[in-house]
């Protein structure tokens, strides 16, 4: 396993621990092979949504959280309410264990200013309760299938294989909805004076520019295992962890230059 990567920045969304499908493994073997200056924790990191429906944060759930508290000790960390976070409002706008809650955050690198927000407030989907619930019950569903056939092929020794990610990928109305999604992410950026936007949310990491602001997304630890990182004049960079192992190989990058 490679160890101590130092970065400047680095942002992980959807953690969704307490979801029995989430990965606490990979994400503690991610967080103890990196060092940082800044964690940014972009929403849906302990999914109380999936608590109330039944699932239950268990102790390798329970040893991520224990982690993002001791490195709060020596780095700053900033947790950004997303919508399976949403019934613990009352927590947004203090500092707990020298972890920052907050609805986004806005920070400045390079003369750019960089909103970071969940994305679930330009979603119009979680304006209606009832049909994030049917949503999740849905991916629950989905991801339950993804982990029974994916316990065959790893039995026939061959890769993980996203049932859903390939859902996403292929049917044109999910297309339409991610499209639409990432220019109102950008339309968001500008309506708060911001070059960057920086969300979570569609499971989806990538790295883009739509009318000169560049959009950013984290991904996601259920299905991608993806994390957004920034050190010195490099730019920001989607690294993915593989094979119980931390890959420095990126899937996109793209250049941060002086705003002038």
């Amino acid at each position: 396993m490679i160890t101590n990567i130092g970065f400047d920045v680095v942002v992980m969304s959807d953690l969704h621990l307490g979801m029995n499908d989430s990965k606490p493994k990979k994400i503690l073997n991610f967080l103890n092979s990196i060092t940082t200056k800044t964690l940014i924790l972009n929403g849906d990191i302990i999914d109380i949504d999936a608590i109330n429906r039944g699932s239950k944060l268990k102790s390798n759930h329970m040893k991520v959280v224990m982690k993002i508290i001791e490195l709060a000790k020596e780095i700053e960390v900033i947790y950004v309410r997303g919508n399976h976070d949403d019934s613990v409002r009352e927590l947004f706008d203090l500092n707990i264990l020298n972890i920052k809650f907050v609805d986004y955050y806005i920070f400045t690198h390079n003369n750019l200013k960089h909103l970071v927000f969940h994305g679930d407030v330009i979603d119009i989907s979680t304006k209606w309760k009832f049909l994030t619930q049917i949503g999740s019950v849905g991916y629950d569903i989905a991801l339950r299938l993804n982990s029974i056939y994916n316990r065959y092929r790893e039995w026939r020794k061959k890769p993980y294989l996203s049932i859903s990610k390939i859902i996403k990928e292929n049917f044109k109305e999910v297309i339409s909805f991610i499209n639409n999604f990432e220019k109102n992410a950008v339309n968001y950026a500008k309506s708060k004076g911001c070059d960057v936007a920086i969300c979570g949310h569609i499971h989806i990491p990538k790295i883009t520019s739509i009318d000169n602001v560049i959009y950013l997304n984290s991904g996601d630890w259920v299905e991608n295992f993806t994390a957004l990182t920034l050190r010195g004049e490099d730019g920001w960079q989607i690294y993915k962890f593989e094979q119980e192992s931390f890959s420095p190989s990126t899937l996109q990058n793209i250049p941060i230059m002086n705003n002038t």
